[in-house]
């Protein structure tokens, strides 16, 4: 039975069964999740959000990064969840296009700091949560995501309540029945895409992942056989589903670390088009420029079709606005996402001149990209891998300086540089409530 064999596979994974290289791979995920949550920590959604909480007069426990307040424990994580995703700048499992630090992540750090836990178990508990959460989506892929769900969300769920379980010393008929409550809970629509809707989905799955554990644990019950059985996850939410994918290769083959890290503020299918129009930038001025075609992969119009954005979020799914705007300013961060970039006229006229058009075999971390100037002459770039693809990844020293750029407004340099450095060395130190004191600490910057 696959449940029943991927609890065991869980259970049975100890700290030290977890090879070096992953630990550190997940490390750099924490990291990377905790920058991009803190950055986004102020956004009107998460101000939507804390209002609520405080309306319902939320118990104070649980840390919401990166604004120095408490709320209870799965508000936190909703909040930090949502938060986390807001950049569009979080993870992701190229093969799947799955965010998996999402809901995991919030889980790991607020049991973490509830209970004062181990950073060994807090490593383990991340990468068996992520683990699991991207063996299903592999089984689950592409049919679902094809369908309209958002898999971080439907997938990540599941990780979420793995995550939890580990950490509250779940059995195996706990863990199952974690996995069996977190999987009807399981949802997120692709239509939301574009709106504040999208990053709540790995806050939810966050949040039901971990009330699908704290229920468990209190005696709920639920299916053992969420995964496999007739009426389960696999077979209703997908048309072709490949069972085997949950548990073949365990302990062999780590998933996680097909985990890639976004040097760009948007979705991982605009990133080639990014880096090929940055390219092209330095051969012509945006006056002389007659229009840049890009031949995409078939996702990258399905996903950022958006032809005439108006908000923020609008313009991380526009492949016109990103690719303008990348040709325009050489980068594509949060800062280009904001209103006054995606509305201004400069950059309005000029995605006009973006013509993506959609070529079958072109992989997802490709493009071709041919500019026309209006004298006739004709520029080509060929992008093989993005930046920030598995082929040509982040190193720790970019890793550490996209943290950097997305924490000033909240942290200061000081703050920066101990976080980094108990992130990176997490299970040397005593407890993740030290990174927490560092987090809150009074002097952030103004």
């Amino acid at each position: 039975m696959v449940t029943e064999q991927l609890v065991e596979n869980i259970l049975n994974t100890a700290y030290e069964d977890i090879p070096d290289r992953v630990k550190e791979h997940a490390k750099k995920s924490m990291l990377n999740w905790l920058g991009v949550t803190i950055g986004a920590i102020e956004h009107e959604s998460i101000d939507i959000l804390v209002s609520l909480a405080d309306e319902l007069e939320s118990a104070s426990q649980n840390t919401i990064l990166g604004r120095n307040q408490k709320v209870d424990l799965l508000s936190a994580v909703l909040i930090n969840g949502t938060a986390s995703h807001i950049f569009d700048f979080d993870d992701t499992h190229l093969d799947t296009i799955h965010h998996p630090s999402g809901p995991v992540g919030p889980v790991v750090f607020a049991l973490g700091e509830k209970y004062d836990l181990s950073p060994k178990e807090l490593i383990r508990a991340f990468v068996l949560g992520c683990e699991v959460e991207l063996r299903i989506s592999n089984a689950v892929y592409p049919s679902h995501y094809r369908q309209g769900y958002h898999i971080t969300a439907t997938a990540g769920v599941f990780g979420a309540a793995a995550a939890a379980g580990i950490l509250l010393g779940f059995n195996e008929e706990k863990m199952a029945m974690a996995l069996g409550l977190a999987g009807t809970q399981a949802f997120g629509l692709r239509e939301t895409f574009g709106t504040m809707t999208k990053p709540l989905h790995p806050g939810k799955a966050a949040q039901n992942g971990l009330l699908a554990s704290l229920l468990v644990n209190r005696g709920f019950t639920s299916s053992t056989q969420i995964l496999d059985a007739k009426r389960g996850f696999l077979n209703v939410y997908s048309q072709s589903s490949q069972k085997e994918k949950v548990n073949d290769s365990w302990g062999q083959v780590w998933e996680i670390e097909k985990n890639a890290f976004k040097p760009y503020a948007c979705g991982i299918v605009l990133h080639p088009s990014i880096d090929a129009c940055i390219q092209l930038s330095e051969f012509a001025a945006p006056d002389e420029v007659k229009e840049i075609r890009l031949k995409v992969h078939p996702y990258v119009l399905e996903l950022t079709g958006k032809e005439t954005p108006g908000t923020s979020l609008e313009g991380k799914f526009s492949i016109y606005h990103t690719a303008a705007i990348a040709f325009l300013e050489k980068d594509a961060s949060e800062n280009q996402y904001q209103e006054n970039k995606v509305n201004n006229n400069e950059t309005v006229t000029f995605r006009k001149k973006i013509k993506p058009y959609v070529t079958e075999e072109m992989n997802k971390d490709k493009v071709e990209a041919t500019l026309t100037k209006h004298n006739g002459e004709t520029i080509r770039v060929f992008i093989e891998h993005a930046t920030g693809s598995l082929e040509n990844p982040m190193t720790e020293k970019m890793l550490v300086r996209k943290f950097r750029k997305v924490c000033q407004k909240k942290l200061s340099a000081s703050q920066i540089n101990q976080v980094v450095d108990q992130l990176l060395n997490l299970e040397r130190i005593d407890s993740i409530n030290q990174t927490l004191h560092v987090i809150n600490e009074d002097n952030h910057v103004k």
